[in-house]
């Protein structure tokens, strides 16, 4: 039985995935959040493609082992740059050494992410999820955007989630100071600002050879959210943690997204790992995307001021 488009992510979750043999060699790859879960998965995966390795991690000792056991065991070259993306400054720093030092960019994979089970505020007084999730991924793509076209044929992709179906996008309250305080549905808010702007990206894009794509990795094990209370890191890591897959799924999902030819002038796409989805009806509304655009480049406009 085929299910109604907006509930075919269900299907979508069991049907096998497609993976390739296309390689990266020498395509310079930025990534975030590569120390554990996904980011981590992925990282090995395009290394192991041959890309050269852009990773951009908050904790510089976990990310300088992930860089020398990738250098070890892939020979590929592999760069670290240090940022704290509930901090727009840094993320400003580090995008503006990255492009300083690579020109041209071929891929970017906005990855870093964090789950709150109760409101809390980036140092910039943005709620912590939208802040991480969105305004920093957002902030980084911006500042990225010239040597990314300058890399074209480039691909953009973000991790995003399922659980944008979750709806809680409110564009007049998105530090929820109006509402009680929900960590789903901010998780989710957080996704579908996502959405809107990688949408509006492809958009303004579209025919330049630089494609912006959205996709969930799967139901797997991460780390996201074991910065919370003792039950929810109990339930995490000793019930739920039986119910999902191996990152290693979600890394060859994000491998193919980001090197399969076929995917070379596909944009403003949403893929379920590897399956093109339609997602929630309210995550692709055009008015709503030209809102969550003009406020997000509100936010982020002190850190591009001077450097677009």
């Amino acid at each position: 039985m085929r299910l109604p488009e907006e509930l075919q992510f269900i299907q979508n979750n069991l049907r096998s995935q497609k993976t390739t043999d296309a390689r990266l060699d020498g395509k310079v790859c930025v990534i975030t959040g590569t120390t554990s879960g996904i980011g981590y998965v992925a990282a090995k995966r395009l290394a192991q493609g041959g890309a050269h390795l852009v990773m951009v991690c908050r904790n510089g000792e976990k990310a300088s082992q992930v860089q020398t056991e990738l250098r070890q065991a892939y020979g590929v070259p592999v760069d670290v740059f240090i940022a704290d993306f509930q901090k727009l400054a840094e993320v400003q720093q580090a995008a503006l050494k990255i492009r300083e030092k690579y020109p041209q960019i071929h891929i970017l994979i906005n990855n870093a992410g964090l789950f709150n089970k109760r409101r809390r505020f980036t140092p910039d007084g943005y709620e912590m999820t939208f802040g991480v999730i969105h305004l920093a991924s957002f902030l980084l793509t911006r500042l990225l955007e010239e040597s990314l076209q300058r890399g074209a044929p480039a691909r953009v992709l973000f991790i995003s989630s399922e659980a944008h179906r979750f709806g809680g996008f409110n564009i007049n309250d998105l530090n929820w100071r109006k509402r009680p305080y929900i960590g789903m549905l901010a998780y989710g808010a957080a996704k579908i600002a996502q959405i809107h702007t990688a949408l509006a990206l492809a958009e303004q894009h579209k025919g330049s050879g630089l494609t912006f794509n959205i996709m969930h990795p799967g139901a797997v094990r991460t780390n996201i959210g074991m910065n919370n209370n003792f039950f929810y890191r109990f339930y995490n890591r000793y019930i739920l943690h039986w119910f999902l897959k191996d990152p290693v799924h979600a890394g060859e999902a994000i491998y193919y997204l980001a090197a399969d030819p076929s995917l070379a002038e596909v944009t403003g796409t949403f893929f379920n790992q590897t399956i093109e989805e339609k997602p929630a009806w309210y995550s692709v509304r055009p008015e709503a995307r030209q809102l969550a655009w003009e406020r997000s480049e509100a936010f982020i406009q002190p850190y591009l001021e001077g450097h677009l």
